[in-house]
């Protein structure tokens, strides 16, 4: 597979060789590869839970948003950092 970059991106690529995180070009693309991959299944995720909330919205599944829920929410998150800081290291 041959793969034509602009200017900028051969720099960028020659600038992470030099930087020695790198042992050549391959190395450096399919690294750029990996992360387009991983953005693109935290997308297919985040699509996903956006329909399922939009599936509940439209099924009635919600309650409104109130200060008494946000309080509960925050309590709740409270309980949950206090638990983990009693906790055993």
């Amino acid at each position: 597979m041959n793969v034509s970059l602009t200017d900028d991106l051969s720099a960028f690529v020659a600038d992470q060789l030099k930087e020695g995180g790198y042992n050549n070009q391959s190395e450096v693309v399919r690294e750029g590869l990996r992360l387009l991959r991983a953005r693109n299944e935290k997308l297919v995720q985040l699509r996903h839970a956006v329909a399922v909330g939009m599936a509940d919205i439209d099924a009635g599944r919600t309650i409104p948003l109130t200060s008494e829920v946000l309080r509960d929410i925050a309590d709740r998150a409270k309980q949950r950092v206090r638990s983990r800081k009693s906790r055993p290291a």
